[in-house]
């Protein structure tokens, strides 16, 4: 019986060996994959100005990688200065933009090329250098290697003036309707709220007077002198943009909102602010229970602002923190913020706010 049970384990262990060999033969390593030559700029020299501000002045074009698996490739762009590509931080700081799947070239507007240089410091109408690299993405990153682009940046020339835009939301008196200010010549923009107790029609004008007015032609479109109210869509904060070159109008719903677990939409739905044009501040009056409040852009997280205690009155831009409510009850809250940054597209890294119960 013995020798019976000493044979059974012989080929017991003949079977786990061969299995082990088997399992072992299967056993492999990522396969070295890599970009099969250099991406290329069209040109890889360019002067940026207002001229070319809307053109596409400059194409970058890459290789496929190929990947050991047939599946679609991630390819995006990193932009940084030469002097940042080496070390242990290199290319820490870089500006990533996607470019899609099996994608192999994106070219770039000259203000989002700009845009791109500003932000990493290259100094305005000097030659500068920046350095980009492919990022391709399956299971694994693989980097092309960098090459260098020289780009002169500019600064657009600061606009001055405002036209006015007098409504039913502020009973259209010309003296306190709302400034659109100058973002280029011959084009303003600015914000208003539109209350639900008021009605949606509005005019522009030159000045605080109604010497010069603009009202609307039969397609809603700018004609100066007509008795013919623009109209908005529906109550509501809007961005307003108007093009006295174009005669084109356009009103883009946006609010800046109150979110959080003290608020009645917790962390999930923005309760909207009204825009106070006179005072230039966001307000809204609004139940909290106790928990936290933060300030977020158009009901999203893409732009949010959170605060570091209850006692400085500053919201930091991408902050984790929040303003603790402690005390259940209706409270009166402000926001004051500075536009983004018109040439780099930055949002500010702080802004103000007050909560006061009432």
């Amino acid at each position: 019986m013995k020798k019976y049970i000493n044979k059974l384990f012989v080929i017991c262990s003949l079977v786990f060996l061969s299995a082990s060999c088997e399992n072992e033969a299967v056993l492999t390593t990522l396969k070295e994959v890599a970009f099969s030559g250099a991406i290329e700029a069209s040109p890889d020299t360019v002067i940026l100005s207002t001229g070319n501000e809307n053109e596409s002045v400059m194409t970058l074009s890459w290789p496929a990688v190929q990947f050991p698996i047939n599946a679609p490739v991630t390819y995006a762009l990193q932009f940084d200065l030469p002097s940042d590509t080496a070390g242990a931080t290199a290319w820490g700081k870089a500006i990533r933009v996607e470019a899609g799947e099996d994608v192999l070239s994106k070219s770039f507007l000259g203000m989002d090329l700009n845009k791109m240089a500003i932000k990493l410091g290259l100094p305005v109408d000097i030659e500068g250098k920046i350095a980009v690299r492919v990022e391709s993405t399956m299971d694994r990153k693989i980097y092309s290697e960098a090459i260098v682009l020289t780009v002169t940046p500019f600064a657009k020339k600061v606009v001055f003036g405002a036209i006015y835009m007098p409504g039913s939301y502020q009973d259209w008196d010309i003296n306190t309707a709302a400034a659109l200010n100058a973002i280029n010549s011959g084009v303003y923009q600015g914000y208003v709220t539109f209350p639900t107790t008021k009605g949606l029609g509005f005019k522009f004008n030159n000045e605080r007077n109604w010497s010069q007015f603009y009202g609307a032609d039969a397609n809603g479109n700018i004609l100066d002198g007509s008795d013919t109210d623009f109209q908005i869509p529906a109550a509501g904060t809007y961005q307003m943009t108007v093009n006295l070159n174009t005669s084109k109008w356009t009103a883009v719903p946006y609010s800046w909102g109150i979110v959080g677990d003290a608020t009645s939409g917790s962390w999930n739905t923005s309760t909207p602010m009204a825009y106070d044009h006179q005072a230039k501040i966001w307000k809204v009056t609004a139940n909290l229970v106790p928990g936290n409040v933060k300030f977020r852009l158009n009901n999203s997280w893409t732009i949010n602002y959170g605060a570091k205690n209850n006692d400085e009155g500053i919201m930091y831009l991408d902050n984790q923190g929040a303003h603790y409510v402690g005390e259940a009850g209706t409270y009166e809250i402000t926001l004051s913020i500075q536009e983004k940054d018109p040439t780099t597209g930055v949002y500010p890294a702080t802004g103000t706010y007050t909560v006061k119960k009432i």
